[in-house]
């Protein structure tokens, strides 16, 4: 709270409101998860069956090799979605080399205000690797990129959320997507000069989540299991 500048009064009316009280706070979790197939020379389409639960937002990185943890490169696809519970993310095609998808992925990580985008994630998002007739030879780190996808909306200043739940039931997730660059130029899909491909891309999922707390003797505090979410709401904004 000390970000928001409140005052010790109102810091100590806090603890004291929660001094014999349980009380929440609101977390993120990430999930991830790998395709079951990889792209072949001419496109991409591949199916994760997951059971999304209060997902806020759907993340796609593309290694080019299995034992790649942070390094991803831009595939440059266009024609690409997600299609899941009969509804396709982002609502447009995507093209990973346009305008239309700077701006989007700018937005949805925040980088758009307050916060500035370092220069290796900018390159990554729009230095074509290629063109129809020949590879180009890198002059920057490339190897920053992914893809986010927000499934909550901004609408009047509020975030709306799109209620991207399926119940804990089994649910489809799809990709597809074609490659911009094709043949020999296809920087994705050829790894190298050996005949290297790439292994599927991954997927990461967001979903909201809370931890549930009691207080306890001494000013620390105990993970709740007796208590329901509501009842810890409704002391609140009773």
């Amino acid at each position: 709270m000390c970000g928001y500048k409140a005052s010790e009064s109102c810091l100590n009316r806090v603890r004291q409101f929660y001094s014999n009280r349980p009380f929440v706070v609101p977390a993120q979790r990430i999930e991830s998860q790998v395709f079951p197939s990889a792209a072949s020379s001419a496109r991409i389409k591949t199916t994760q069956n997951i059971p999304p639960s209060h997902v806020t937002d759907m993340c796609l990185l593309f290694p080019k090799d299995a034992r790649h943890v942070t390094c991803y490169e831009n595939p440059c696809y266009f024609d690409m979605k997600i299609n899941t519970m009969n509804r396709n993310f982002p609502n447009f095609l995507m093209n990973t080399l346009i305008e239309q998808f700077f701006t989007m992925q700018l937005y949805a990580n925040n980088l758009d205000n307050i916060f500035e985008a370092c220069d290796e994630y900018e390159d990554s998002l729009a230095t074509p690797r290629a063109n129809k007739i020949r590879k180009y030879n890198p002059v920057s780190d490339y190897k920053s990129f992914f893809i986010t996808i927000q499934c909550e909306h901004n609408s009047n200043g509020a975030l709306t959320f799109d209620e991207l739940d399926s119940k804990n039931q089994n649910t489809a997730i799809e990709l597809k997507g074609h490659p911009i660059f094709v043949g020999e130029v296809d920087t994705y899909y050829n790894v190298d000069t050996n005949g290297k491909h790439p292994p599927p891309p991954i997927l990461r999922t967001v979903h909201d989540t809370f931890w549930q707390f009691s207080p306890r003797d001494g000013g620390s505090c105990l993970y709740d299991t007796t208590h329901l979410f509501d009842q810890v709401i409704n002391q609140v904004t009773a």
